[in-house]
């Protein structure tokens, strides 16, 4: 899995490629504490090019939107979900967790 980030104005972008399953999570994870250790809370998650989503990955994401969230200081929004990804995530019932955004442009415009 390949993950690079990108800051703007407002929040910071992680576009990531590839799986995020029980091996690569950690990684996904290294990079987001990352961010959020330079006191950035807004964060856009650009899935575009994540073709397997596990829970493993989820749980990150689940973990990093309670930091961003803590405090009102931010969160964590998806953009460029595939369908069958959202879909996984409606089934578990976290569906309404994060805020799905169709690409990043509109994801940004949110912060």
């Amino acid at each position: 899995m390949e993950i690079e980030t990108n800051d703007f104005k407002r929040c910071t972008l992680v576009k990531a490629n590839g799986r995020v399953d029980g091996l690569t999570a950690p990684k996904l994870e290294d990079t987001l504490n990352s961010v959020i250790d330079r006191g950035v809370y807004k964060i856009v998650f650009d899935m575009e090019g994540v073709d397997f989503m596990s829970s493993a990955g989820w749980w990150v994401l689940i973990e990093t939107q309670k930091k961003c969230k803590r405090y009102n200081r931010g969160e964590v929004v998806l953009a460029n979900v595939q369908e069958r990804i959202r879909n996984s995530l409606d089934l578990v019932g976290m569906g309404t967790y994060f805020k799905i955004f169709e690409g990043v442009t509109a994801a940004v415009g949110h912060f």
